[in-house]
């Protein structure tokens, strides 16, 4: 994408705003949501901007991939992979998306139930 990241999470990549960064590596971001749907609350961005899901093309899928795995690790590493977790990934106004930069939620502390309430 040549398209300016000028939202939320491209001013956090950039540092320019802070979060409560806990996961990155040269591809991917991951930083606690400010408003938790769950005790465990999540995101997962690529670094690269795809302002949705729509957006990615099938050059990006080991990036996609990488978003999952980092989920998947950050589970694995505070414990809670064998009870259990959501991952989520919101596509336009619809789907619930309010910033338009990917991001995968990673949500677990709390049985998880469908649909959502």
């Amino acid at each position: 994408m040549t398209q300016p990241n000028d939202t939320l999470f491209g001013k956090i990549i950039r540092r320019e705003i802070p979060a409560k960064i806990v996961y990155e590596d040269e591809r991917v971001l991951g930083f606690h949501d400010i408003d938790p749907k769950a005790p465990t609350h999540i995101l997962f961005i690529p670094k690269r901007y795809i302002p949705t899901l729509n957006d990615a093309t099938p050059d990006q899928a080991e990036l996609l991939g990488q978003l999952m795995l980092a989920a998947a690790g950050y589970a694995r590493e505070h414990g809670f992979a064998e009870e259990g977790y959501r991952v989520v990934m919101n596509c336009n106004a619809w789907g619930g998306q309010t910033v338009y930069h990917i991001h995968l939620h990673l949500l677990a502390g709390r049985q998880m139930v469908w649909p959502p309430g």
